[in-house]
């Protein structure tokens, strides 16, 4: 029996190659999708395991909005709770994870600002 895959919508870091096969051992099934109602900011990222892994010191951090007219474009990665929980302890303490949908009508984690 196998368990329905998890879906974590990734609009930065998450969505390059070499950061899936550090953070989760393999490069993830992932398909194109967007965000209605956020727009994307940057936050300076401190943490050295982070820097090291993504080679960027500015992330993207989502903001809510509520304006349907910001859009945030991105792609869905399927994976297990075992990723997931990689994931989570991959984003820094500015992140927190939460349930949204996106504009394909797909339901799926996203990280935003705290």
């Amino acid at each position: 029996m196998t368990s329905e895959p998890e879906r974590l919508f990734s609009y930065g870091t998450l969505r390059l190659p070499q950061v899936q096969r550090e953070t989760f051992g393999a490069e993830l099934p992932t398909s194109p999708d967007a965000l209605a109602g956020w727009r994307i900011r940057m936050l300076r990222i401190t943490d050295p395991d982070v820097l090291a892994l993504s080679g960027e010191a500015e992330h993207p951090i989502l903001e809510r909005t509520g304006d349907p007219a910001d859009r945030v474009e991105g792609a869905v990665l399927e994976l297990t709770a075992a990723q997931l929980a990689a994931a989570d302890a991959y984003e820094v303490d500015d992140y927190e994870r939460v349930a949204v949908e996106l504009a394909s009508g797909v339901g799926a984690w996203v990280y935003v600002g705290r």
